[in-house]
């Protein structure tokens, strides 16, 4: 997350409100956290539409210097619609707080009282910030149910729960206050309704429908073996031959390479020599190596003749998969937010990443580092699979932070630019 602008949807008293929240990023020395507002205003729209409707057409506000500025502008307005994760329901925070305290209440209750614990900080909000700070027992639900087992547990959910119930109409009247909506544009709030409902439009198509099939019509079978032939055509050249176009996103810039995996105990296996993965700048320069070099881990691939025979010829092209794309910066800013701040998938496929490169390079210090009984490995652990009945790693996370930049800064010293 960590760099990027997030679309967000906040339940207050006037309804459901949409906005723009930058997480934690750096410029330089310096480390910024804000909303979509300016000054003494959070700007809040009614629809998504008009918060795209607004992005477009405004660069006066506290996110137009945010280096991802221009990418949220050119995102069309389905793409600015929260999801799940990042819509709140912050009036109805007592009575999420009043009930049982099972692990979906508590997640959701912890999502709601950081969200708005962190406006009240970049809003400079009183009110929000002395109840934080005068309850640091509200800290109990950042730990998953563990907290609340037995009658000690249950007795501490009474406690947090009166608390809320005593103190959150001062912090709704806060954000209440310090929400303001400006106006938009028509002619551009036409053309985000227009998108919206086309995004729609196409989402009801791709709908499938239930086509019943009669067990005894032997079509049946015929046309499932059809789909099977046509899944076989979609694989293409690169599944054929059992070898994945990877690209690799690092401080350095962008790599493309080749990995794939062999043996029963699926090895994997980088184009590259000695534990060293070579990545190269474009398509071009990938399919120049490889026509011209055999002298690398690939080349005693079974398959590795055909590839070399469609670079001979300048027929091969790389359309590198969502699974096989790795993007590595950013990762140790989120770990320093916590294990809920982080992107789970990102996480997920880096790891990826560098346990194959360790294994191609026959090192341990990555399954030795995230290990479940290290920290690292217990928060990676946590963040990628998040059970809200498990006992959360609790920060600060420093340490898991600097052996994380640790891992990618190992791998980073593997990666060698060829082309």
């Amino acid at each position: 997350m960590a760099g990027d602008i997030v679309p967000i949807e906040l339940g207050l008293t006037d309804g459901n409100l949409f906005t723009l929240w930058a997480p934690r990023w750096r410029e330089g020395d310096d480390e910024w956290e804000a909303f979509l507002g300016l000054g003494d205003d959070l700007y809040g729209f009614d629809s998504v539409a008009e918060l795209a409707a607004f992005v477009r057409d405004d660069d006066e506000n506290d996110l137009a210097d945010h280096p991802q500025w221009p990418t949220i502008q050119a995102l069309s307005a389905g793409e600015l619609v929260p999801d799940d994760k990042h819509s709140y329901d912050l009036i109805g925070v007592p009575e999420l707080a009043a009930e049982d305290p099972r692990g979906e209440v508590v997640a959701e209750l912890e999502d709601a009282l950081e969200i708005t614990r962190i406006i009240g900080e970049v809003c400079e909000l009183t009110p929000i910030t002395k109840f934080f700070t005068a309850n640091p027992i509200l800290g109990a639900v950042t730990v998953g149910t563990e907290n609340f087992h037995g009658r000690d547990g249950v007795d501490l959910w009474v406690r947090i729960g009166r608390l809320i119930a005593k103190h959150w109409d001062d912090v709704i009247d806060a954000l209440d206050d310090v929400v303001a909506t400006p106006k938009v544009k028509e002619a551009t709030l036409a053309i985000a309704i227009a998108e919206l409902d086309a995004a729609a439009s196409a989402e009801d198509e791709d709908e499938p429908e239930f086509d019943p099939v009669d067990p005894l019509d032997d079509s049946a079978s015929e046309d499932d073996d059809h789909e099977d032939d046509e899944d076989d055509e979609d694989e293409g050249f690169w599944g054929e031959v059992g070898i994945d176009p990877i690209r690799i996103y690092t401080d350095a810039g962008e790599f493309l390479s080749l990995r794939c995996y062999v043996g029963a105990d699926s090895r994997p296996v980088f184009l590259g020599s000695k534990g060293t993965i070579y990545g190269f700048a474009s398509e071009r320069s990938l399919t120049r190596f490889l026509a011209e070099h055999n002298d690398h881990a690939l080349a005693r691939v079974s398959t590795y003749d055909q590839v070399q025979s469609m670079a001979n010829a300048g027929e091969l092209s790389y359309e590198v998969l969502r699974e096989n794309t790795y993007a590595l910066p950013g990762i140790d800013e989120d770990i320093l937010d916590g294990p809920r701040q982080v992107d789970s998938r990102q996480l997920d496929l880096a790891v990826e990443l560098l346990s194959d490169a360790a294994e191609f390079a026959g090192v341990d210090t990555v399954d030795e580092a995230l290990g479940t009984t290290t920290p690292l490995g217990w928060f990676v652990d946590y963040a990628v699979k998040p059970d809200p009945n498990r006992l959360a790693p609790s920060g600060p996370f420093d340490n898991e932070s600097e052996a994380w930049r640790a891992l990618v800064s190992d791998f980073e010293e593997r990666l060698v630019r060829r082309g």
